[in-house]
């Protein structure tokens, strides 16, 4: 005799429960991703707190016209060297300027495809180990996180992006391409910095639009765009929740302390319960490939930045190159989020690990040798090559 049930009821222990079934189909039924709960956490991060009552939305302070001006000016004399050292053409996309909310807001709706599959990927029950389908606990433990996961996830997305907000200068500090180019600078977070490391305002100005020029040139180059886009995606695919890991972390809660629901939203808050605690096989098989394509990202880009802003600016572009690698040394909670969620690791190794490659190539090639890297398909560097830039350099110059 048939069973009656449909088999992927049996990880859904409430649906037997008026208030516990309706909570579950209602949260269901929000799709993969709760897209209100991560726009809200998204303004709260990138605000600090600030939230507008009744409406998700927040009410920042507005940004002087006077400054878009003045970018849109200096943008002009960054566009014409970025242009010279990378020997191909800038879009001519005018620069914007934009609060952390407005940032904030802005990246996520940009980036809205691949978190979607994310949350598709970490909410996917097929395949649910043995142990899960004959245990009731586990079972209710994977209905639970199947019911909150649409929530956790708008809230961990939206929280990640938030607090990258109130630290990027613009959209290349996180080197994903957008689907649409976009040039858009946060001035507040600019003054800050300039402010912090005694550095004069448009000399910093002028080092932003450096990079961010770079990062957009670079990214409109299709085949550059595709690679990082496509490893990334299969990144955020690839996951494969582990059920059994919310278990392992509640029981393993001490609940004897004053609070225990503070306990439990901190065990729901642990990005290691969130991802299911561990990589799947194809994550740490795809790393080599994902960390060689961030570092040779982030190299080009700097060194770029380095030739132009030692044009344009002078000796105290050394000044503002330290600073900000410094800045990239120090790990924020959601440097650990954007590595753990999308796979791509930043920070000094990774930027010591693209700076060496591409020196290497200047130096046995000259300035123009990363031309095969940005105009032939073929010649985006292997994990290997990265180690060993004359063996990229032999590759795609035949030498």
């Amino acid at each position: 005799m048939a069973d009656e049930h449909d088999p992927g009821d049996s990880i859904d222990p409430f649906a037997g429960l008026p208030l516990f079934g309706d909570l579950s189909r209602a949260l269901s039924g929000q799709g993969p991703l709760n897209w209100d709960a991560a726009r809200q956490f998204a303004v709260i991060s990138a605000s600090g707190g600030g939230l507008l009552s009744g409406t998700g939305a927040s009410t920042p302070a507005n940004i002087d016209p006077t400054v878009r001006i003045k970018y849109a000016e200096l943008a002009q004399i960054a566009r014409l060297h970025v242009a010279d050292v990378m020997q191909l053409e800038v879009p001519t996309t005018e620069p914007s300027v934009a609060t952390a909310e407005q940032w904030a807001q802005q990246t996520l709706e940009a980036y809205r495809p691949l978190f979607t599959d994310l949350a598709t990927s970490l909410g996917s029950t097929d395949d649910l180990p043995a142990d899960v389908a004959g245990d009731p606990m586990a079972q209710m433990m994977a209905g639970l996180g199947k019911m909150m996961a649409p929530a956790m996830m708008g809230m961990s997305v939206g929280s990640m992006v938030g607090n990258l907000a109130r630290r990027a200068f613009g959209v290349y500090d996180l080197p994903i391409p957008r689907a649409t180019p976009a040039l858009v600078l946060l001035p507040s977070n600019i003054d800050n910095f300039a402010a912090e490391w005694s550095i004069e305002l448009d000399e910093m100005r002028l080092w932003v639009l450096a990079h961010e020029l770079a990062g957009l040139t670079l990214f409109s180059v299709a085949h550059i765009a595709d690679h990082l886009r496509s490893l990334v995606q299969r990144h955020v695919g690839a996951f494969r929740p582990d059920p059994s890991a919310i278990t392992e972390k509640l029981t393993s809660l001490e609940m004897d302390q004053s609070d225990p629901m503070a306990a439990m939203q901190q065990a729901f808050g642990d990005p290691e319960v969130l991802l299911g605690a561990v990589r799947s096989p194809e994550q740490k098989a795809l790393e080599p490939e994902l960390d060689a394509a961030v570092a040779v990202t982030i190299g080009a880009i700097d060194w770029v930045v380095d030739a132009v802003s030692v044009r344009i600016i002078g000796g105290n572009a050394l000044q503002i190159a330290e600073a900000v690698r410094r800045r990239r040394a120090d790990t924020a909670p959601d440097d650990i989020f954007v590595e753990r969620l999308l796979g791509i690791r930043l920070g000094a190794e990774q930027t010591a690990r693209g700076k060496a490659f591409v020196q290497g190539v200047v130096d046995r090639a000259g300035e123009n040798g990363l031309e095969p890297f940005f105009n032939d398909p073929a010649a985006v560097p292997t994990p290997n090559e990265v180690e060993a830039p004359g063996l990229w350099l032999a590759r795609v110059t035949g030498d």
